[in-house]
């Protein structure tokens, strides 16, 4: 049974599980070439002063550090959105715990559909990566961070860990996602699953406050300590706050939203419904910001650093560690902006029964594609307020010790290119399964949802 289950889900819920498997593709893809380069640059055999040439340039702890934070990143955005896959399944679960399907029955097709959906991503995504990290080798080269004798070498270790972290990841975040809601009572379950749940777990919300809490305290530390000591702790404070938001979601979400969306629903009917939307439906909506406030967050940390280095002191550092750092930023920020865009075009497409009623009592397609947009302008504006906060927590610390001054110097061009990829970002992300459920008639879509 559990495996019918599972495979009536994949056909049932397509556009949650294609998004899942593509944010399992990127992640094996950073993961692997992460594994690669790490193993490549630390080979045996590479000659004395080739390595030596290696460890002034900090290659070694650059790739452990690049690989650590793949896996990091891979961890939180698989796992939100296989949560985010499953839980828009709660519906099927409650009737099938009124039909007399046992907890576990639903638990171990959850387990299955995680497998079925990570494993040909990450293999996928492990050759990916290799072809990434023949080119990322090939820039460190040509930027004179590896000598030209060391020569390029693929592991076969990047397999399995691409496999553990994809395959691990999802079957733990499905049962996890499931796990609550399969021990419901079936009347309960029905119940929830019509109303939707606006509580948070007994230990997300404690865990939640506790990493948030740690960034404060972490980045307040850090403050007084030298500035390589502060810089090497910024990581952790990134990865609390980001923690702290994935787990605390609406509490820290909704009032934020609210915020935004108070602006945006002065701008007619459409941007007010948008409003009500996003603050009613806060969990919801809160697995599509949370990625993007991971994209938002780290892409402002590592460039804010290179710019107010070179506004203080007239240069960002060494060209081949700027490069390094700026192709790391890039991978991350740009894995974390699929996640992201997968997990909001998953939330669109199931609305589409929603959006189907909208057009039965009289809205105009019009009218709903611009409720989506004002939507995904308070999704943007959401992530990029948190996003930003967390960004100045994380570089107080670094940016205190190094130059005096905590706040850091980020050209108008180039907040304007953060805040405005990140609009467009939600605004395609939101828009194209909008267009695709407005070309079918209303009544076909109730039908077939």
């Amino acid at each position: 049974m559990s495996s019918g289950l599972a495979r009536a889900a994949l056909r049932g819920h397509r556009p949650a599980f294609t998004g899942t498997a593509v944010a399992t593709l990127f992640s094996a893809t950073v993961v692997g070439a992460s594994m690669t380069m790490l193993v490549a640059t630390g080979a045996d055999g590479i000659p004395p002063a080739a390595r030596r040439a290696m460890a002034a340039h900090n290659v070694g702890d650059m790739a452990a550090v690049l690989l650590l934070g793949s896996i990091y990143m891979s961890i939180f955005v698989v796992a939100s959105t296989m949560g985010t896959a499953v839980a828009q399944q709660h519906r099927e679960f409650a009737m099938l715990r009124a039909i007399g399907a046992r907890p576990w029955q639903i638990r171990r097709a959850t387990a299955a559909q995680a497998v079925a959906a990570a494993i040909p991503s990450a293999l996928a995504g492990c050759a990916l990566g290799a072809v990434l990290a023949r080119w990322w080798f090939d820039g460190m080269v040509d930027h004179g961070l590896v000598p030209r004798e060391v020569p390029f070498r693929f592991s076969w270790v990047a397999l399995p860990v691409c496999l553990a972290v994809a395959v691990i990841t999802s079957a733990i975040a499905g049962l996890l996602a499931s796990s609550r809601f399969a021990a419901l009572r079936p009347a309960r379950a029905l119940e929830e699953a019509a109303a939707g749940r606006r509580k948070l777990g007994l230990l997300r919300l404690p865990l939640g406050l506790a990493a948030t809490a740690g960034g404060v305290i972490v980045s307040r530390l850090l403050a007084d300590q030298p500035a390589e000591k502060a810089s090497q702790g910024a990581f952790l404070v990134l990865l609390l706050f980001c923690v702290g938001v994935g787990l605390l979601g609406p509490r820290i979400i909704g009032p934020a939203a609210w915020l935004v969306s108070r602006l945006i629903g002065r701008f007619g009917s459409a941007a007010e419904l948008a409003m009500q939307n996003v603050t009613t439906q806060s969990r919801r909506f809160s697995a599509a910001v949370v990625p993007l406030v991971l994209v938002v967050a780290f892409g402002t940390t590592k460039i804010a650093m290179r710019t107010t280095a070179q506004h203080r002191t007239g240069s960002a550092g060494p060209a081949g560690e700027v490069w390094l750092d700026y192709i790391g930023t890039g991978l991350y920020a740009g894995f974390a902006a699929i996640a992201a865009a997968n997990t909001l075009a998953m939330i669109t497409a199931e609305r589409r029964r929603d959006m189907a009623l909208l057009r039965l009592v009289g809205s105009h397609p019009r009218q709903v594609r611009a409720m989506a947009a004002w939507e995904a302008s308070v999704v943007a504006g959401t992530a990029l307020v948190l996003g930003t906060a967390i960004a100045l927590f994380t570089l107080a610390p670094m940016l205190q010790q190094a130059f005096g001054d905590a706040l850091p110097y980020v050209p108008w061009t180039t907040a304007g290119s953060i805040a405005g990829g990140t609009l467009l970002l939600a605004l395609l992300a939101t828009g194209l399964p909008v267009h695709i459920s407005l070309r079918r008639r209303a009544a076909e879509t109730l039908a077939a949802a």
